[in-house]
């Protein structure tokens, strides 16, 4: 990766303050070789754009690949960096294993372009990592006619390695029978031990009882602790066992002969091996990066290519993983960054999600910039950024003795250098660390200058003036956490549009500190703070209730217009089957008429009659049938069509002006209302005549004909 691809400004601080070193060793544990674990580790965010769009395709094609049933193989392989380095070295011999790893390779690539090519080869990224390698039996063959299944070189590898071996086999047995027969002879005398025999350095030889090793011919190749045992390897097998050493010399001789020429082979396809080691290298990066998107269920959201951001239902990976494990919901959250709201300042009580909600904003744009997929709705657009600045939680700089405060005044002092409109900034207890009036004013004077450098970011306080000052500046915006005040319990839903109580009081109480000393602290305060914060809690209470009741309003609403639909459809459905019906029923009673015409006919049939006489009445009744059909059809068509007269009158009575709807300005992005109901919501897609929209926390799918077009 290009040096200039990394952001401006991110340091090891920042991964730690978002914990992106948690996903850097999740995403290293799903890596199987060493490059990609190391390169894993080493995870940084990008700022190129086209590098950022690939890193994210890639990933998302394999997912789509591994989720949607495509045949694929797994990543399996072993790394070609020795048997690489060998191939270099002239006349060098690659070992029985590297030919295993490399015919290895050579299956999985093929394995891999397989699975591309039965999926119609629609996965352009994973197809340009593979794009200088091809489907080849080149190097397989051959390694397979000197290998067998499980690794060794094959008797047939060469005709002398046969006859060699063929000797080596005949040697053996009878080394085995002389040696049966001369332990059968030891053993009827008592001379032997009883484990009776034994292997030293490799050699099949007798255990003697040390008592009677003088007695019996062969050479002592050693003997137990004790010394009560001597191992002989047998006079009768010596000269056999020694020819059979000199033929397993020449049997290495020959192994390493035809590995030499089977090496020169490989050598040959020495570009394409080497390419095998880098297409399965960045293989085992993608597959890993896609299993941890499995893992923690991300998406790939829109990449606009301005700044600023827009999340739904977006997660912090970390919180639903250990969420998950303990049984417990995570809320997600909904909200923007854009010019209009480029800075969000986040209030409300301690434990509320406040931190939550700025981590998980930081850590996905990071993961999102290193090439990762992020959990959160696919409707979401990320933006990118040039540089992310943190500063959050507790720290100290050990090595130069600053306390929290001044290691916070040092982080601002950067920020303030380095920020500008590329940058995403995220502040935890903006503020803290020092008196509370003089440090809230400097820290009001540092929130003015990184407002005026254009910067993008949320920013958690508990100050009432950089609450005030974020409710005067344009493009600021504030926010709150909701929190329940009847059970003194934090919802983890954000609000936007007001500043949040910080319910300290009702804190306090709600962890269990008494009444009366709550009330003593009461009376410390300027009354008209304390009034100020239950005013804040009061209306953000009124506003959930409003908001719940808007919500059910509107889920009541689009129930009605569903149900309208519905019942339109079954009426016309109704009106359709009755019109068949009554159509059915005319030509039932026609047929019934001409029916008993007939039957007349037939009843007054006489044989004595002339046939002539009743050809001509059949006639005469036919002919007057037809001659009412043709009149009654002239009548009908003389008669004015009402439709086309009442369109063509000029007299005619003037219709109601209907209302302008606008559905032809509804585009994704727009602000809509429902034509029966007052509630405004937000267009995130458009499919043909309908659109999903989201209404606060609730999406549906409604007819472009039902909507109004705000802005």
């Amino acid at each position: 990766m290009h040096k200039d691809d990394l952001l401006k400004h991110f340091d090891e601080q920042v991964a730690s303050d978002l914990e992106f070193d948690v996903i850097r060793a999740m995403l290293a544990e799903k890596c199987v070789q060493p490059s990609a674990k190391a390169r894993a580790h080493a995870l940084q965010p990008l700022r190129h754009r086209k590098t950022i769009v690939r890193l994210l395709e890639e990933v998302e094609e394999l997912r789509r690949i591994r989720t949607e049933g495509v045949l694929f193989p797994s990543i399996d392989f072993e790394e070609l960096e020795s048997e690489l380095r060998m191939l270099e070295v002239k006349d060098s011999v690659l070992t029985e294993s590297g030919f295993w790893r490399i015919a290895r390779a050579s299956r999985m690539v093929n394995s891999i372009l397989e699975g591309l090519e039965s999926a119609g080869n629609v996965y352009i990224r994973l197809g340009e990592i593979c794009k200088d390698v091809y489907k080849t039996l080149d190097i397989i063959e051959p390694i397979d006619k000197v290998f067998d299944a499980k690794g060794k070189v094959k008797d047939e590898a060469s005709e002398e390695l046969g006859y060699i071996r063929e000797d080596m086999v005949s040697l053996k047995r009878a080394s085995n029978r002389n040696f049966s027969k001369t332990m059968k002879g030891l053993t009827e005398k008592g001379w032997l031990a009883d484990i009776k025999e034994g292997f030293v350095n490799e050699r099949r030889v007798l255990a003697v009882e040390s008592t009677y090793k003088r007695r019996v011919k062969g050479n002592v190749l050693g003997s137990s602790n004790t010394g009560t045992i001597t191992f002989i390897e047998p006079s009768s097998v010596v000269s056999i066992n020694h020819e059979l050493e000199i033929l397993r010399d020449d049997e290495r001789k020959e192994v390493r002969k035809i590995l030499r020429g089977l090496t020169r082979v490989i050598r040959d396809h020495f570009d394409l091996v080497c390419n095998y080691n880098k297409v399965l290298v960045e293989m085992d990066f993608v597959w890993a990066r896609t299993s941890l998107a499995i893992e923690l269920e991300c998406s790939l959201p829109s990449l606009p290519k301005s700044t600023g951001m827009k999340l739904v239902k977006a997660y912090h990976p970390l919180l639903v993983k250990s969420n998950r494990e303990l049984g417990l919901k995570t809320h997600p959250q909904s909200f923007s960054l854009s010019k209009a709201g480029r800075l969000l300042v986040i209030s409300g009580p301690n434990a509320g999600g406040k931190s939550i909600t700025l981590k998980t904003v930081g850590l996905l744009q990071v993961m999102l910039q290193s090439g990762l997929l992020v959990p959160l709705n696919s409707a979401s657009e990320m933006g990118l950024f040039d540089s992310i600045l943190t500063d959050i939680g507790d720290n100290q700089s050990i090595e130069n003795q600053l306390s929290t405060y001044s290691y916070r005044l040092s982080r601002m002092k950067h920020f303030l250098k380095v920020a500008d409109g590329k940058s995403l900034l995220l502040l935890d207890e903006f503020g803290t660390g020092s008196d509370p009036e003089l440090g809230g004013a400097l820290a009001e004077v540092f929130f003015e200058e990184l407002y005026d450098k254009g910067v993008y970011g949320v920013i958690t306080t508990h100050y009432a003036n950089i609450k005030s000052r974020a409710a005067e500046l344009k493009q600021a915006v504030n926010a709150s956490m909701l929190f329940d005040r009847e059970s003194l319990n934090p919802l983890f839903k954000l609000e936007i549009g007001q500043p949040g109580s910080s319910f300290t009081f009702e804190v306090a109480r709600n962890n269990g500190i008494a009444q009366k000393l709550i009330s003593r602290a009461k009376k410390k305060m300027d009354s008209r703070k304390v009034e100020l914060d239950t005013l804040i809690g009061d209306l953000q209470k009124e506003k959930s209730q409003v908001a719940k009741l808007a919500t059910r309003q509107l889920r009541a609403e689009v129930n009605a217009e569903k149900a309208t639909v519905k019942a339109e459809k079954s009426a016309k459905k109704n009106a359709e089957k009755t019109d068949a019906l009554n159509k059915a029923i005319e030509q039932h009673n026609k047929d019934v008429t001409r029916g008993r015409k007939m039957t007349r006919f037939i009843d007054s049939y006489d044989p004595s009659v002339s046939p002539k006489k009743l050809k001509e009445d059949f006639i005469r009744y036919i002919a007057t049938e037809k001659a009412r059909i043709k009149k009654r059809k002239e009548e009908e068509a003389k008669k004015p069509d009402k439709k086309k007269q009442a369109e063509a009158s000029p007299i005619s009575t003037p219709a109601k002006k209907r209302p302008n709807h606008r559905i032809e300005d509804i585009k994704t992005g727009s602000t809509v209302r429902l034509r029966t109901g007052k509630e405004r919501g937000e267009v995130l897609a458009l499919k043909g005549k309908k659109a999903t929209v989201l209404f606060g926390e609730f999406k549906t799918v409604v007819a472009l004909e039902k909507l109004s077009f705000i802005k």
